[in-house]
């Protein structure tokens, strides 16, 4: 600290932490509405005998600060004194100069009471800290009374360092955009009452009336599906009146910040602009199958640069990535990922895509998918399922979204037009014959497209509409 003083770094951590005079979190900062992972946050923080790490993983803007103050003012009304919970951003310039072990250092010895309490300490944006890595584990290790929730941008290059630095300290909760579930929660709509006792991981069991009795019930939030297909996500847009002021707050936030800062300061990213045409042609493609020769030539960028540059991509949670399955014991087409945005928000603000999109069958096709596919990877996020997608190399068919689990696959196609034909020889089809299929879906459009497709299969394939699938999936999430 001998740049700068004590004192100033001191008036930071008041700055931050409000609650030191208070005693209680702002209710600006302490959201009401409760999302999902707050509940699994909680309990993995103040876990009795499994004490750990709690990292939180997510894009910018998704929502990860507004959990960590969440957390604190939980805290403060389960009696935990204001004076022994800090919380501090490091993507604070002055604080470029300090190290955590400077930090926390200060605040022991200016703030905290009782020191043989818990202590609990939240680190935003941990990346940017000097060697966060090793203070943490000093942290951890020397200090048994501390509880440490930390949250990063660049989650993967985060849980490689945590590792790195001692297995069984660290636990990672993934935090996407909102679900549509999480969606009407925000939009405060009373959502539908399921069925008693229904659980929706066994919709491909239900029959033909349980199955119409559950569309049914879930036919009143169709007309809010609508809108989240192009706000997507992001908390902030979601409430947003103004949408074309919120689509150019979230690419200069999201998409401009994380590509010209964060990448840059982080991965050491010289070629920016490079780097920016590959985001927007991934933006162009989400959902399809990327030839990396074939991105190489179209945008004059070398093949390694491109493949480098989709890892530090998908390690800024800006796309998923999935890759294609093995089924049938044949040969995947290897480096032929597809790629997916990871929230059709910000596709459709880099994009300045408006409602006119909702009228394009082609776009609709691509935003349902990606949308899809996001769902998919959170309700999946914290288990050892595997996720990506099936084509024939000699027909071309293809499955959309394939879930590999220890006891088999679940099947995923997206049909979402008004028409549409199937035949025997499609992919999900064949595959429905499988042993190992464990069940089929086809994501549809209209309300009243739902019920079990007309083929003889050995496992029944199951059309429903894609509100409905998408809430499902959040109501799993949910209860997960």
């Amino acid at each position: 600290m001998a740049f700068l003083e004590r004192e100033q770094l001191l008036n930071v951590l008041i700055g931050y932490n409000p609650w030191w005079t208070t005693g209680r979190v702002p209710i600006n900062l302490d959201k009401p509405i409760r999302r999902s992972a707050f509940y699994d946050i909680s309990k993995k923080l103040l876990h009795k005998t499994l004490r750990r790490i709690v990292f939180l993983s997510g894009a910018r803007r998704v929502g990860k600060t507004t959990l960590a103050y969440q957390c604190i003012a939980d805290l403060l009304t389960k009696g935990v004194s204001h004076r022994n919970v800090l919380y501090v951003s490091f993507d604070h310039p002055l604080l470029k100069f300090f190290t955590i072990s400077d930090v926390v250092t200060l605040f022991m010895e200016t703030i905290a009471g009782n020191t043989e309490d818990d202590i609990f300490l939240f680190f935003d944006e941990i990346q940017y800290a000097q060697d966060w890595d090793t203070w943490l584990k000093t942290l951890y290790d020397q200090n048994p009374n501390y509880r440490i929730m930390v949250t990063g941008s660049a989650s993967p290059l985060v849980e490689a360092k945590g590792i790195e630095s001692g297995v069984g300290r660290w636990v990672t909760i993934k935090i996407p955009t909102l679900s549509f579930y999480e969606y009407l929660d925000f939009i405060q709509v009373q959502k539908p009452e399921l069925p008693v006792n229904f659980d929706p991981a066994t919709i491909h069991q239900l029959g033909a009336k349980e199955m119409t009795n559950l569309v049914v019930s879930l036919s009143g939030i169709q007309k809010y599906f609508q809108r989240y297909l192009l706000v997507g996500g992001f908390p902030e847009l979601v409430l947003s009146d103004d949408m074309i002021y919120a689509q150019r707050i979230l690419r200069e936030d999201v998409a401009d910040k994380v590509l010209k800062r964060d990448l840059t300061a982080l991965f050491g990213t010289r070629n920016v602009m490079d780097l920016e045409k590959l985001f927007l042609y991934l933006c162009l493609h989400s959902g399809g199958i990327v030839n990396q020769e074939t991105v190489s030539k179209e945008l004059g960028i070398s093949r390694p640069t491109v493949t480098n540059y989709l890892a530090i991509l998908e390690q800024a949670n800006l796309i998923y990535i999935s890759q294609p399955v093995n089924i049938e014991g044949k040969k995947v087409l290897r480096g032929k990922p597809k790629v997916y945005v990871t929230d059709v928000a910000l596709r459709n603000a880099v994009l300045m895509l408006d409602e006119k999109v909702l009228a394009d069958p082609d776009e609709m096709g691509t935003i349902i998918e990606t949308i899809a596919f996001k769902h998919i990877v959170s309700y999946y996020s914290n288990t050892w399922a595997k996720i990506g997608y099936y084509r024939d190399s000699k027909s071309d068919k293809e499955v959309d979204i394939v879930i590999t689990l220890p006891q088999g696959q679940i099947l995923i196609e997206i049909k979402h037009r008004e028409d549409y034909s199937i035949g025997p020889a499609e992919a999900i089809v064949k595959l429905a014959n499988r042993d190992d299929t464990i069940s089929a879906i086809m994501v549809t459009k209209r309300p009243d497209d739902y019920g079990v497709v007309p083929f003889e299969t050995d496992k029944p394939i199951i059309k429903i509409p894609a509100f409905a699938f998408m809430y499902l999936l959040g109501v799993i999430y949910g209860l997960s």
